[in-house]
């Protein structure tokens, strides 16, 4: 049986490889990278949340930490994306028996499915977070639009997935970038005296920790596309250099983030969504225009995550694999009712510290067995 579906698989998967070859190398590489970056971001990241309470408790040495981060994002981004292309992942599954073995992989799978679910469900209530804040709308139905479009989405498939993320990206970064040069240039950066003086608790007590817990719990997150991804492309100089840009555009990012909100603490550090605050000090429109762009990062995330989360469970081109996807949303949306901000305050923090299992797994395999996959079948 096994056998029967590896080859079947294999079919599948040398059929999109041809597909990728005539796309050519620079667009492949597009979009390895920003698969890899959209499948990251989503509420917490855009909307200022996560660099914040990493990083920007820790004031400026906590830049020091988001170069750190962003260097291993590049690392173990391509570790996945390797292993992916080598074992022929259709899921995380495979990564994680190869690196931990049946028990230790177990529990990582575990932690993995489980932060798939929580963070599907963290989008949806993300969503109707905004559309209770910016639009004054319920926010019942702002996390049901965002379920329904992200399972017609995942119900095309990798293929359908790779393509939203692709074309989400961009508009993400240019827009916190922005925001980033034009907070320097109208504010006196440097002057602020209460960076890193956030009226809350840090997420971890110490800004090195902090670096490799986000990291770790963003993996956590990515592995599960970043895996067959590499798999459908199969080609090593392409995966490495989708895993360079990928890491940097999100170290780029962080980074942005981290300095439109520095200059306005600590009222920014008052808000769910600080980088709405700081898109409402420039210009109302463009306030609206950025709560569209978090929307569709939160889209983004929820379409990686619930992809990722049923096909751990069934392979995605069963017939049965819909139902699994409408159970699955229909889970997700009542767990959203807890709220965007009780979800990222209890999941992420920790699923980073379970993550930390992965990260170890994947080192060892790097440093004292290389990646160690030329003889598994």
């Amino acid at each position: 049986m096994d056998d029967v579906k590896s080859a079947a698989g294999n079919t599948v998967e040398n059929e999109v490889v041809e597909n990728e070859v005539r796309e050519g190398s620079a667009l492949a590489v597009f979009k390895i990278a920003a698969t890899y970056v959209g499948t990251v971001v989503g509420a917490g990241f855009a909307s200022g949340q996560e660099v914040l309470q990493f990083f920007g408790k820790f004031g400026f040495i906590g830049f020091v930490g988001l170069l750190a981060a962003t260097a291993m994002f590049v690392l173990f981004g391509w570790a996945v994306l390797d292993m992916g292309m080598r074992l022929k992942a259709q899921s995380h599954l495979e990564i994680i028996r190869h690196i931990g073995g049946r028990w230790l992989g177990t529990v990582i799978d575990y932690v993995i499915t489980f932060f798939l679910f929580g963070a599907f469900t963290a989008m949806a209530a993300g969503a109707g977070a905004i559309f209770a804040e910016q639009y004054q709308w319920p926010s019942v139905i702002g996390s049901a639009v965002m379920i329904a479009i992200t399972v017609a989405t995942v119900m095309l498939g990798l293929r359908g997935v790779i393509a939203s993320i692709s074309m989400v990206v961009p508009v993400l970064l240019a827009s916190v970038v922005g925001m980033a040069v034009w907070t320097i240039i109208n504010t006196k950066f440097y002057a602020n005296p209460v960076i890193g003086t956030v009226p809350f608790k840090a997420a971890v007590p110490f800004w090195p920790l902090a670096a490799v817990l986000y990291v770790s719990y963003n993996l956590v997150m990515a592995v599960a596309v970043l895996a067959p991804t590499g798999a459908r492309y199969n080609r090593p100089e392409l995966l490495a250099k989708g895993a360079i840009f990928g890491g940097i555009g999100l170290g780029l990012g962080a980074a942005a983030i981290f300095l439109a909100i520095a200059p306005n603490l600590p009222m920014a550090g008052r808000f769910e969504i600080p980088m709405l605050y700081v898109a409402g000090t420039m210009n109302p429109l463009f306030r609206s225009f950025y709560s569209i762009v978090l929307l569709a990062e939160i889209y983004t995330t929820a379409v990686g995550s619930l992809y990722g989360f049923v096909v751990r469970l069934i392979p995605e081109n069963t017939p049965q694999a819909k139902y699994y996807i409408i159970g699955t949303a229909a889970a997700a949306f009542l767990a959203s009712l807890v709220g965007f901000s009780t979800l990222v305050r209890t999941v992420y923090p920790a699923v980073g510290y379970a993550g930390l299992l992965l990260l170890l797994g994947l080192t060892y395999k790097l440093i004292w067995k290389g990646k160690g996959t030329e003889n598994t079948t």
